[in-house]
């Protein structure tokens, strides 16, 4: 997966098209991703002793990693992902628009 933990991306479909975020967490296994703000849902909660009161919470639920584009940090636009090996071996992704490496 090429999206990380606290890449900006921008939603490019769904109810929250346009809007953009920090990632806040992301899951491989499913392609997903938890974005800050975004994609909220209410989930009714049980009071748990003097820890949680009881009532409606609102969760931020993951989206799908395709529904998100990175934004790069220097053409400051939604771009696609790509992987480079460098001199030194590393692997790093780079911005498909303006070829800048992104780690």
């Amino acid at each position: 997966m090429r999206i990380k933990k606290n890449d900006m991306v921008l939603v490019i479909s769904g109810k929250d098209r346009g809007k953009k975020g920090k990632v806040r967490r992301s899951l491989p296994r499913e392609d997903r991703v938890v974005v800050e703000g975004l994609n909220m849902i209410k989930r009714h909660s049980r009071a748990r002793r003097a820890a949680r009161q009881a009532g409606i919470v609102e969760l931020e639920a993951p989206l799908h990693v395709s529904d998100v584009m990175l934004l790069c940090s220097k053409c400051k636009k939604p771009a696609r992902v790509g992987i480079r090996t460098l001199e030194d071996g590393r692997k790093v992704r780079f911005c498909r628009t303006c070829q800048e490496v992104l780690d």
